[in-house]
C-alpha cells in the first residue's frame, strides 16, 4: 500500500473515532438523564406524570426529525450537518443544565432531541462511506457499537456520580466538554464525498409526520391521566393515525418526498424498521421503571443504581461486537436476528415473575440476558437496515433504523409507565386502600405494576421475532476483495449488502 493510500486509511479511522465520540455523548445523555431523573424531579418539583415527558421529549424529537435530519444530510453535506449538530447539542445541553422549572427542561430536552435527529443519521452515513466493504464495513461498526455501549456504561455511572457528589444538573453540563473534543477532532479527520442531492425539503411531510407522531404517543401518555377511554386518549390516538395515514398519502404523491416509499418495500429493510420499533418499546420503558425501581424500592444510591445497569451495558456490548458483527458478515441474519429477540423475551420473563423477595441480584442477571440479545438483535438489523438501496436514499435509511428506535422508545416510555402505574393504583384498590397506604403496600403495588408490564414487554420482544422470521431472507453476505488503492467511494450503504 502506497503511502498515500496509507495515510487516507489512518485518517478515516481517525474520523471513526471521533464519530463514535458524537454517538458516545448521545448515549451518555440518555443514560445520566436516566439516573439523575428522580433527583431532578424532586428539585423542580414535577409529577409523576410528567417524569416521562423528560425522557419522551428528547426521544420524540430525535424519532419524529431524523428523517429529515438524514434527508437534509444528503441535500447539504453530512460532515457540515455533523459538525452544526454538534454545537447545537452542546448548546442545548447547558440550556438543559441551566433549567430553572420543568418546563425549560422539556424544552432543551426536545432540543438536544433535535440535534441528535441531524447527527445521528450524518454519523451512520460518513460510516457507511469511509468504509465500503462489507468485511470492513462490519469492523467499523462493530467500533461504533462498543463506543456506543461503552458511553451508556459510563453514562450511568457518571449519572450516579454526577447526581450524588455534585448534583443532577452536571448530567446535563457534561455533554458540552464532549461535543467540543467532537467538533475539534472532527474538523480535521472527518469528510464526506461531497456527493449532494438536490431537492427541496418536504414540508408537508414534515410536519405530518412530526405532529402524527406526537399525538400517537400523547395518547399513550393521556392514558396514564385520564383513562384508556377518555375522550383525550381516544382523540390522541385518532388525530395521530389519521395524520400519519396522511403522511403516506402525501409521500405517494410529492415529487421530493421526506420518506420515499421505495425504501420500506424491500422486505429485509422492513424487518429491520419494524422489528427495532417494536423491540425497543421495552427497553426505554425498562430503564425509566427500573431506575425508580432500584432507587424508591431497592434504596439505592444513585451511584449503585448506575453500577446495578452496567451488566446489561456490558453484555449488550459483547452481544454487538461479539456476536452481531461477526455474524453480520459471515451468516443470514435471519437466525441471529430471530434468536436475539427470543433471549430479549426471556430476560423480561424472568423480570415479570420478580415479587417482594426477589434479590436485586437476580433482577441484575434477567437485566444481563436483555441485553446480550438486543445487542446481538439491533447490530444484525443495522446489518439490513440499508440492504439493496439506492446511493441517493443513503440517508433516509440511516435515519429511519434510528428513527424506528426512537419512535419505539417514546411509545414505550409512554405505554409502559402507564400501564405500570395504572397497575398499581388497580392493585391498591383491589387491597381496599382508599387512602395513604403503607410503605410495605406500596412497594407490592409497584412491583405488581412492574411486573404486569413486563410481560407486555416480552410479547413486544417476541412480535419483533416473529417479524424477523416472516420477513427477513437475505442470505449471507458475499465478500469481495478489496484491490489494493481501490478508494470505492461510490458505495453508499449502511451495512452488509
Amino acid at each position: 500500500m502506497s503511502s498515500r493510500h496509507a495515510a487516507a486509511d489512518s485518517l478515516r479511522w481517525k474520523g471513526l473515532f471521533f464519530i463514535a465520540i458524537a454517538q458516545l455523548m448521545v448515549l451518555l445523555d440518555g443514560a445520566v438523564m436516566n439516573i439523575a431523573l428522580p433527583t431532578a424531579q424532586q428539585a423542580l418539583h414535577f409529577s409523576d406524570g410528567s417524569r416521562q415527558w423528560v425522557v419522551t421529549a428528547y426521544a420524540l424529537a430525535f424519532g419524529g426529525l431524523l428523517l429529515v435530519g438524514g434527508r437534509v444530510g444528503d441535500m447539504v453535506g453530512r460532515r457540515r450537518v455533523f459538525l452544526l449538530a454538534l454545537a447545537g447539542f452542546a448548546i442545548a445541553s447547558a440550556v438543559g443544565g441551566l433549567a430553572v422549572n420543568v418546563g425549560m427542561l422539556l424544552v432543551a430536552r426536545a432540543l438536544q432531541g433535535v440535534f441528535a435527529a441531524l447527527l445521528a443519521p450524518a454519523a451512520l452515513s460518513l460510516i457507511s462511506l469511509s468504509f465500503p466493504q462489507p468485511k470492513e464495513r462490519a469492523k467499523a461498526f462493530g467500533v461504533f457499537a462498543a463506543v456506543s455501549i461503552a458511553g451508556g456504561a459510563i453514562g450511568l455511572v457518571a449519572g450516579g456520580l454526577l447526581t450524588e457528589y455534585l448534583n443532577w444538573r452536571w448530567a446535563m453540563f457534561v455533554l458540552v466538554p464532549i461535543a467540543l473534543v467532537g467538533i475539534l477532532g472532527a474538523v480535521p479527520t472527518v469528510h464526506d464525498n461531497g456527493e449532494r442531492h438536490r431537492a427541496r425539503l418536504d414540508i408537508p411531510g414534515v410536519l405530518l409526520a412530526s405532529l402524527g407522531l406526537v399525538g400517537v404517543v400523547y395518547g399513550f401518555s393521556a392514558a396514564e391521566s385520564h383513562g384508556w377511554s377518555a375522550g383525550l386518549t381516544i382523540g390522541s390516538f385518532v388525530v395521530g393515525a389519521l395524520l400519519l395515514a396522511a403522511f403516506i398519502l402525501v409521500e405517494s404523491r410529492v415529487p421530493a418526498p421526506l420518506l420515499p416509499l421505495r425504501v420500506l418495500t424491500e422486505r429485509n429493510r422492513a424487518a429491520a424498521y419494524l422489528g427495532s420499533m417494536l423491540a425497543v418499546i421495552p427497553m426505554f420503558g425498562l430503564f425509566l421503571l427500573q431506575t425508580y425501581y432500584f432507587q424508591q424500592v431497592k434504596g439505592l444510591s444513585p451511584i449503585m443504581t448506575g453500577v446495578a445497569f452496567l451488566p446489561m451495558a456490558l453484555m449488550q456490548g459483547i452481544g454487538a461486537t461479539q456476536i452481531g458483527a461477526r455474524l453480520s458478515h459471515r451468516t443470514a441474519p435471519r437466525p441471529g436476528l430471530v434468536a436475539g429477540f427470543l433471549v430479549v423475551a426471556v430476560g423480561l420473563v424472568l423480570l415479570a415473575l420478580v415479587d417482594a423477595e426477589t434479590s436485586i441480584v437476580q433482577i441484575i442477571l434477567a437485566d444481563a440476558v436483555i441485553g446480550l440479545g438486543i445487542g446481538t438483535a439491533f447490530m444484525l438489523a443495522l446489518s439490513i437496515s440499508a440492504h439493496h438501496i439506492e446511493p441517493k436514499d443513503a440517508g433516509v435509511a440511516s435515519a429511519l433504523i434510528n428513527s424506528s428506535q426512537q419512535v419505539g422508545g417514546s411509545i414505550g416510555t409512554a405505554l409502559l409507565n402507564t400501564v405500570a402505574t395504572s397497575s398499581a393504583a388497580g392493585y391498591l384498590v383491589t387491597h381496599g386502600v382508599a387512602g395513604q397506604a403503607s410503605a410495605h403496600l406500596r412497594n407490592e403495588a409497584l412491583i405488581h405494576g412492574y411486573a404486569t408490564t413486563y410481560w407486555l414487554a416480552a410479547a413486544f420482544a417476541v412480535a419483533a421475532a416473529v417479524v424477523s422470521a416472516v420477513l427477513v431472507n437475505a442470505p449471507a453476505p458475499r465478500h469481495t476483495p478489496l484491490p489494493e488503492g481501490d478508494e470505492a467511494h461510490d458505495v453508499v450503504a449502511v451495512a452488509v449488502h
